[in-house]
């Protein structure tokens, strides 16, 4: 699973995800990509489930890029602890996702097999998303 190798800050605020996406909006890699619909935090083991089903799905042919990358750390408290004593500790990493934002990509294999192993993909992830192609293919 995807998490970062280190951190300045070990914890963070949770923060909001406003607006649409300011970069990550165009394909760069590759001739299809999935499209977020819908602000939301990512976590990596939604990241790896999609990764997973999507290159199942092509059979391992053609290619794969992941647009994104979870870097904040969510931390939780355990169950029936009292108010107080300060925030838990670390338990995962999402990502966040702003509307627009291409999540994965793929390349070198057929327009219906490409949708078919992205709504695959989408199917792990909690938000909506838009299968696009690059101008002039699908």
């Amino acid at each position: 699973m995807l998490s970062p190798k280190r951190t300045k800050y070990r914890k963070q605020h949770k923060g909001r995800i406003h607006g649409v996406s300011k970069g990550g909006t165009v394909l760069n890699f590759g001739t299809y990509g999935l499209k977020a619909l819908e602000p939301e935090r990512i976590t990596a083991r939604q990241i790896e489930s999609a990764r997973r089903a999507i290159t199942r799905a092509m059979r391992r042919t053609g290619r794969v890029w992941i647009r994104i990358f979870p870097d904040v750390p969510v931390s939780t408290k355990p169950a029936e602890v009292r108010m107080g004593s300060g925030k838990g500790a670390p338990e995962y990493w999402v990502a966040r996702v702003a509307p627009g934002r291409i999540m994965f990509e793929i390349d070198g294999v057929a327009p219906e097999l490409a949708r078919e192993a992205l709504t695959l993909g989408a199917a792990k992830l909690p938000i909506r998303t838009k299968f696009i192609a690059r101008m002039g293919d699908a």
